[in-house]
């Protein structure tokens, strides 16, 4: 498999995302293994999250041939993670988005920088009309943060997750390609 440019670098201000590298693993563990953080995302993020978790997520992310998963850097470091997982059939111009970004940052408009900067990115790189994300609906940091990156909060879907036993309604924000 082709790894990913390395060489791919988009300056957000506060922050950085790069693609993720060996040598992320410290970090990695020590940002995401954190309940707050986990109880936020999908089932599919480990908690606790292990070296092993690190070293497996660095090796998959970090060997996309096409970027799909980003590191997002402060001060030299890998503090949290954006991505997008690309649609399908008659959705395959649309993707949705997630991002996460270690508790000792929250409130620094780091994950709003991180996700304006990675639209920007996504919409040049890839052909699609629109980004979605689904965050839990009293998630209400998580709502800012998109509101803040030009997502609009298109609806609310009633009791539609379940996360730690709970019961979840999740708002569906999106962002759309403009200039087309």
């Amino acid at each position: 498999m082709r790894r990913m440019d390395s060489s791919l670098r988009i300056e957000c201000g506060p922050c950085v995302l790069r693609p993720w590298r060996k040598g992320d693993e410290e970090s990695l563990v020590r940002n995401a293994n954190n309940r707050a953080i986990w109880l936020n995302l999908r089932d599919r993020f480990p908690h606790p999250y292990t070296p092993a978790d690190a070293a497996w997520w660095v090796s998959h992310a970090g060997g996309e041939e096409a970027p799909t998963n980003l590191a997002i850097e402060v001060a030299g470091e890998a503090v949290g993670s954006i991505g997008l997982i690309p649609g399908t059939d008659i959705e395959r111009r649309s993707a949705e988005v997630g991002y996460w970004l270690g508790q000792d940052f929250w409130g620094q408009g780091i994950a709003a920088s991180a996700l304006k900067g990675f639209c920007h990115w996504a919409f040049e790189r890839y052909d699609l009309l629109r980004l979605f994300a689904l965050p839990f609906a009293d998630n209400v940091a998580s709502c800012r943060v998109l509101e803040k990156s030009g997502f609009q909060r298109e609806g609310l879907m009633r009791r539609n997750a379940v996360k730690d036993g709970v019961v979840h309604d999740q708002a569906l924000y999106a962002r759309l390609r403009t200039g087309i």
